[in-house]
């Protein structure tokens, strides 16, 4: 384990200590990354449909090996703690997603995730009991490591066709009790069910944000109880959306009023060189 993985792995634990709920920022590459850390972000984590979009993928298509080759490059931008999102940890057995939590400290990652959704359409959701094992298990690779490695866990209800706060709830605090160190359930619809979530819970939530119409602000997050603020692709769609309106003014109009609108690149130099 390099020297400073270890420094990484304490100041992004103490993040989830401290009073107060924190963004972490999702780049898409390595200058995205040193954007976002010149802007003064305090963790990055990466996004599996970022991750999947700069492979021409669509979510769910990236490989275990992509995946962390990309957990890789993000790593090595910047001086910063990163997270992953590792899906399902790209496995069913729960000694390969050990495997995979290991794998994942080796490129310096400081922290993951591990999800109960299969990517299985007839089957979109572990059954309880080994959706928990697999956290179990992962948890226990976690704490292998010889350093604070973060493990967050994913109940994936509301994006899988199972919008059940109660079962949400349910497999949450059987994750906690599993050792996972964050909790996660993307696709909340309200703050009341964020806010009973986090009441559920004794250890960190993260909530993602980035979805229309269930996004809130930090500081309304914060007074519900949440920790941790992921933005997974919405950075990388707000820059793609940019692209695609830039280039239908070339190709629609013959203009380029676009110019005029972007950051110069002494600019964007100066937030890459941090």
């Amino acid at each position: 384990m390099p020297a400073d993985q270890g420094v990484k792995a304490e100041r992004f634990r103490e993040l989830h200590r401290r009073a107060g709920a924190f963004v972490i920022a999702n780049p898409w590459d390595a200058g995205s990354a040193r954007i976002l850390a010149g802007l003064g972000f305090e963790a990055l984590a990466t996004s599996s449909g970022a991750c999947a979009g700069t492979l021409g993928k669509r979510d769910g298509g990236v490989t275990r090996d992509e995946a962390l080759a990309h957990a890789r490059a993000i790593v090595e931008a910047t001086e910063l703690p990163v997270s992953a999102d590792l899906e399902r940890c790209f496995a069913d057995a729960p000694a390969a997603v050990a495997e995979t939590i290991h794998l994942a400290a080796g490129v310096g990652l400081v922290g993951a995730s591990v999800e109960d959704a299969t990517g299985r359409a007839e089957q979109p959701l572990y059954g309880f009991d080994e959706a928990v094992a697999r956290v179990k298990v992962a948890a226990e690779a976690a704490r292998s490591l010889g350093f604070p490695f973060v493990l967050t866990a994913r109940a994936e209800n509301f994006l899988r066709g199972n919008p059940s706060l109660d079962d949400t709830i349910a497999r949450l605090r059987a994750y906690e009790a599993a050792g996972a160190d964050v909790l996660f359930a993307p696709g909340l619809p309200d703050l009341d069910a964020v806010r009973s979530v986090c009441a559920a819970l004794t250890r960190p939530f993260n909530f993602m944000a980035g979805i229309k119409g269930r996004s809130f602000s930090v500081p309304e997050l914060a007074a519900v109880g949440v920790k941790r603020i992921s933005l997974a692709t919405s950075l990388y769609r707000a820059a793609m959306t940019g692209l695609v309106e830039a280039a239908r003014e070339v190709k629609e109009a013959g203009s380029l009023g676009y110019v005029d609108r972007v950051l110069p690149t002494p600019e964007l130099n100066r937030f890459m060189q941090g």
